[in-house]
């Protein structure tokens, strides 16, 4: 059959969809880009916040719009959203039109999936604390052949009040490091340039395995295995307590570590951090950037922020907000809270209004502007590798810098012609913009 599939919300999903694609393909079956010839499309839902689940259920009704207008006879579901509401057969009913239904676990199903056309229709919910790691001897389907996300580990054992994850994923079971250098060494042999370690919380990793390995021991083997390449390394979720001077020492030794520490922090109020059962306080968030630019000085930071949560006060606000500018992280993203009736957080006294919520969203979003551009201009006039993406115009290139991660942060656009999709060239910085930048060939 001739596949198409849509991933929605995060890097762990993706990785789960190229797993998914990887498996197809192997069976005989040809991947599309284009849902209009696909005999079979397959979706890959998110539901981390409402406007993930309203997307989610909006891209399924396009899709499904195939089944008249093109040539889809098979609509699948998978991921997120249905692994949470998998009890609700209401909401199973309303999508007539999906002929088969698989949660998180349900990746090495994926084959029976589009060929079972026997079960209308086919729901597959395996326990996703059951879920084994992927089988290294089939390939993913790549989604960029240049940059590849592999997970150190499945699951988590955090119990954010606000998030559902642990539900959705299961209970964190970390990979053997051998298999995360396998397979990092197998996805540079095929091209590969740039490699992105991801999980619920990449620095979590191993705290559940006898001896607690250490994600610092990730960094070391992998960068010792992919030394003789010129690849990149880079890690993103990382969780303020186990972000260690051990991590950031290692990262500063290795040079084909990118220093670029992703540290979702949500918020910097130690009474809000509390409630969002976030095991650190206003202090430890100073302390432990302030490390991380005492051994790591060029090192770019990134984080990201929910405004709006149940009790934010006006106070908690103004203090991440000092926080904030005192801080000056390279890149930051914002979310307003969003609620949902199983969530521990719906519970509690005082939730802010959403349109507070979107005031001071915009707020930070408006200080973080002049900021990222404060940063980016001190750029300007100096030379990066950037690794080239995407051929927009002619004479015109985008790509990113060691400091610049895929989706999330700006980029940078490079004037020269003849340049190859997916190497990393030499970039003199000419410009500097409020999240972009932009330069010649060195």
């Amino acid at each position: 059959m001739i596949i198409f599939l849509e991933t929605l919300g995060c890097s762990r999903n993706q990785v789960d969809s190229e797993i998914m694609l990887g498996k197809l393909v192997a069976k005989g079956h040809k991947l599309t880009a284009d849902p209009q010839k696909a005999e079979a499309i397959i979706v890959n839902t998110c539901t981390f916040i409402s406007t993930a689940s309203d997307e989610a259920v909006d891209v399924l009704l396009q899709m499904a719009g195939f089944k008249k207008t093109g040539r889809c006879k098979r609509l699948i579901a998978t991921g997120c959203l249905f692994e949470r509401y998998k009890d609700d057969k209401s909401l199973v009913e309303s999508f007539p039109e999906v002929d088969a239904f698989l949660g998180t676990a349900a990746c090495e199903q994926i084959v029976d999936a589009v060929e079972n056309k026997d079960v209308h229709p086919l729901t597959l919910f395996p326990d996703p604390n059951e879920r084994s790691f992927q089988d290294l001897s089939e390939k993913r389907e790549l989604t960029e052949k240049y940059s590849a996300f592999i997970k150190v580990s499945e699951g988590c054992n955090r119990k954010c009040t606000y998030c559902i994850i642990p539900k959705l994923r299961g209970l964190q079971r970390s990979r053997p490091i051998e298999d995360i250098c396998t397979e990092a060494r197998n996805l540079v042999s095929d091209g590969v340039k740039e490699i992105i370690l991801t999980a619920e919380n990449t620095t979590d990793y191993g705290r559940e395995l006898p001896g607690d390995p250490g994600f610092d021991n990730v960094l070391e083997s992998l960068s010792l295995t992919l030394e003789k390449t010129n690849a990149w390394i880079r890690f993103l979720y990382t969780h303020p307590n186990t972000l260690t001077e051990s991590v950031v020492k290692a990262v500063k030794r290795s040079e084909n570590i990118c220093s670029y520490y992703d540290v979702p922090i949500q918020h910097a109020a130690s009474g809000v951090l509390k409630r969002m059962g976030r095991p650190y306080n206003t202090q430890d968030l100073y302390t432990l950037f302030e490390t991380i630019r005492n051994i790591d000085p060029d090192a770019a930071l990134r984080t990201t922020l929910i405004v709006g949560f149940p009790g934010e006060t006006k106070k908690d606000f103004n203090l991440l907000m000092d926080f904030i500018k005192t801080i000056r992280f390279e890149h930051l993203g914002v979310f307003t809270y969003s609620d949902s009736d199983d969530l521990k957080s719906h519970q509690f006294k005082d939730h802010v209004s959403s349109d507070i919520a979107e005031q001071r969203h915009d707020m930070l979003m408006a200080v973080q502007a002049k900021i990222s551009e404060s940063i980016n201009n001190k750029h300007v006039g100096k030379t990066y590798s950037v690794i080239v993406e995407e051929n927009v115009e002619s004479g015109v290139y985008i790509g990113r810098t060691r400091f610049q991660a895929p989706e999330v942060d700006g980029v940078t656009f490079i004037y020269s012609n003849g340049l190859e999709i997916g190497t990393i060239v030499k970039v003199r910085m000419t410009d500097a913009f409020e999240y972009d930048l932009a330069g010649e060939k060195a």
